[in-house]
């Protein structure tokens, strides 16, 4: 009874399956019985016209698809259809060999048409034009198909870390979010798959062509053998039918595995566009009208040699001089309409100048040459806004407030490449980017040299070099991290925001951050401000921090510690300090993430003996101890980040500040911390020391 329930049960799950998750099993099952179970002539007309169908059906799709991955279904179909038809040929050998004595339509009226009419009932031709249906699959679009899968799926293996990193330096540069990196990971992934399934599946096709060709030689063997032994029919007569019999059973079954082939072919042979097979080839292919007329002249030329079919060959000519004059005409209607379209500029009087000519400066500025102008044009598709949409956004959700708004204007006095960066109307960084290409940029492991434009990455100054779009997937297999004209300009903005955030930082920002904490934490605010310090102080504590790269997001902490210190101490250096050892341990996290231990660099003993005394003198370092103390630190800097180590100097909290501002005029990317700015639960382990011998 027991095992009766289960079999209800799994019964009744069954019945709960949706009709489509069954259709893979039930296709398997199809056939197996075509194999096992003797068909009717009528059958095999039925599954041979639908293999057909079928065939049509997958070329189609694949030239329909922009994309391989649109179609990754194929190589699942392409097994199962050369499964069908070699199950096809198992039950049609059968028919033919048990029935072809009675006729030519023993084995259904498909292979008879097949087998008579395509071929007018001449076994001869019908073995040539099989024979040479088999060449082409095998030896050509199989193997070529094959061939392409096979160097594709290498290339894309070889791809893998490139892109994989390419979408890493995406993530962390704000231009992408969390989701769209899984996305891309998954393609870049799919698109692997595919590829490998690809180039086993063509392994199916060919074996299917070499089995076809056997498959013909048994039948026609074994039908001449059948014929005479037991059938009583004669030497000629038997080879006769049974011969066109077979030919038919092998043409029927050899042009749905050519169409298949054929659609392997253009699956992995496409470039991935926005165009289907069809429109790529149309729009590539006959939309130059000097094409049209140097062929026309060509097939001209020789439809005036004596000998030659020159009726075709002119009535080829006047079809594409009519295409190129087609093409000609229709370019001139496009302009002619776009100087219609554009409007008249009419002519006025000059005005009087009014307050409206005055135009404030603004704070963050995006000044390009013409070539860059695609890239900032909504109506040109242009990337870069919204990746400059992308890169404030994270700016503000990293740093603690929202830059203000990038004004872009074109600049026709800048080279036709360059591109400058402007804050408050004055330059903070200027470059060039070549939209059209990449940018491929040598992090320090490449294993190969590129042809391009060598320059340098224009935000982290990295030796880079600008390459075609032909050799983006080639730089990624060589190491290189591969982004395009707009992820370098987003990137160097999202670069010089970060070190110009205090100057970005104006009394209305942070009023704003005040009113968005006001909301929960109204008596706190109305406490610091401007009860124990004014706005313009705490504006001047948040331009501290921001200086040295502390977020500001956690602004309860910091009105907190200005709340219960600013009323003994006013000087905004000493609060700050203040601030900083309360925001310690976010600090600590910001460079040692999830690290126990923290590797740092330290301050010689004997040097930090000789600061300390110079700060408590005249609060003033000699210039002979600053050029020495500067040196040290550089050389320090260079070993410790040369040991894979963040950029981090810990020293006393009295010479924190002094050496801070010191020493970051020239190592910017230097971070001073203090020792007080620990956190308890953290372990320090000097590792470099500044003045040590």
């Amino acid at each position: 009874m027991k095992g009766f329930s289960q079999l209800l049960n799994q019964r009744e799950r069954l019945s709960n399956v949706p009709m489509k998750l069954l259709a893979g099993p039930l296709l398997i099952l199809m056939i197996l019985g075509m194999m096992i179970v003797p068909l009717p002539p009528v059958a095999l007309d039925l599954l041979f016209t639908f293999n057909i169908a079928l065939a049509i059906m997958v070329l189609l799709v694949s030239m329909f698809t922009e994309k391989p991955l649109d179609f990754a279904a194929f190589p699942a179909i392409l097994l199962f259809t050369t499964l069908l038809r070699l199950s096809l040929n198992v039950a049609s050998t059968r028919v033919v060999l048990m029935e072809g004595h009675q006729g030519g339509d023993a084995a259904g009226k498909v292979i008879e048409a097949f087998g008579s009419f395509l071929i007018g009932g001449n076994f001869a031709v019908g073995l040539v034009v099989f024979l040479i249906l088999v060449i082409i699959n095998f030896m050509v679009i199989t193997k070529g198909a094959g061939r392409i899968a096979e160097v594709g799926a290498r290339f894309t293996l070889d791809a893998m870390p490139g892109k994989q990193m390419a979408i890493d330096a995406d993530l962390n540069a704000g231009l992408i979010g969390e989701e769209e990196a899984r996305k891309r990971r998954a393609e870049v992934s799919q698109e692997a798959d595919f590829y490998g399934s690809m180039d086993g599946a063509s392994k199916f096709v060919r074996g299917d062509a070499m089995a076809g060709l056997v498959i013909m030689a048994v039948n026609i063997i074994g039908g001449l053998l059948i014929g005479m032994m037991q059938h009583g029919m004669g030497f000629a007569d038997a080879g006769r039918t049974y011969t066109l019999l077979t030919i038919g059973d092998g043409l029927v079954a050899q042009i749905p595995a050519l169409i298949i082939s054929t659609a392997a072919g253009v699956t992995v042979s496409r470039v991935n566009t926005e165009q289907d097979v069809g429109q790529q080839m149309i729009s590539q292919l006959f939309i130059n009208p000097n094409v049209m007329i140097l062929a026309a002249m060509v097939m001209g030329l020789l439809g005036l040699v004596p000998g030659m079919p020159n009726l075709f060959f002119l009535l080829f000519t006047v079809l594409l001089g009519g295409l190129a004059w087609y093409l000609l005409r229709r370019k001139e209607r496009t302009l002619v309409e776009q100087e219609m379209a554009a409007p008249a500029v009419p002519i006025q009087e000059t005005p009087e100048a009014s307050w409206e000519d005055v135009q404030l400066v603004d704070t963050l500025g995006l000044e390009v040459g013409h070539r860059l102008i695609p890239l900032v044009d909504s109506r040109q598709k242009g990337e870069l806004l919204g990746r400059i949409k992308s890169v404030r956004k994270k700016f503000a959700q990293e740093v603690g407030f929202l830059p203000p708004v990038v004004h872009i204007r074109d600049n026709l006095e800048l080279a036709p490449n360059a591109y400058v960066l402007t804050l408050k109307g004055a330059e903070i960084g200027r470059a060039e980017a070549q939209p059209g290409k990449w940018l491929a940029i040598d992090p320090g492991q490449v294993s190969g040299e590129l042809a391009g434009t060598p320059t340098q990455d224009p935000a982290f100054g990295l030796p880079a070099i600008w390459i075609d779009a032909a050799q983006r997937e080639h730089a990624q297999v060589f190491g290189y991290t591969v982004v395009d004209a707009s992820t370098v300009i987003a990137t160097h903005l999202n670069h010089l925001l970060h070190r110009h955030a205090s100057e970005m930082l104006g009394r209305q920002e942070v009023q704003k951050l005040l009113d968005k904490l006001g909301d929960e934490q109204k008596s706190l605010v109305e406490e610091v401000v401007p009860k124990a310090i004014s706005l313009t102080v705490l504006q001047r504590i948040l331009q501290h921090l921001l200086d040295e790269e502390v977020s500001i997001r956690d602004m309860r902490t910091i009105l907190d510690t200005l709340a219960e210190h600013a009323g003994q101490q006013k000087d905004p250096n000493e609060l700050t300090a203040l601030v900083r050892i309360a925001l310690g341990r976010s600090i600590t996290q910001q460079w040692f993430a999830g690290q126990e231990t923290l590797n740092v660099m330290g301050l010689d003993a004997q040097l930090e003996q000789v600061l300390i005394q110079a700060m408590n003198g005249n609060g003033a370092l000699e210039p002979g101890l600053a050029d020495t103390l500067m040196q040290q630190a550089q050389q320090g800097l260079e070993r410790h980040e040369g040991a894979g180590e963040p950029p981090v100097l810990v020293v006393q909290h009295s010479l924190r500040a002094v050496l801070a501002r010191f020493l970051r005029r020239r190592l910017r990317h230097l971070v001073v911390m203090s020792q007080a700015e620990i956190p308890d639960d953290r372990t320090l382990r000097v590792t470099t020391q500044v003045g040590g011998h």
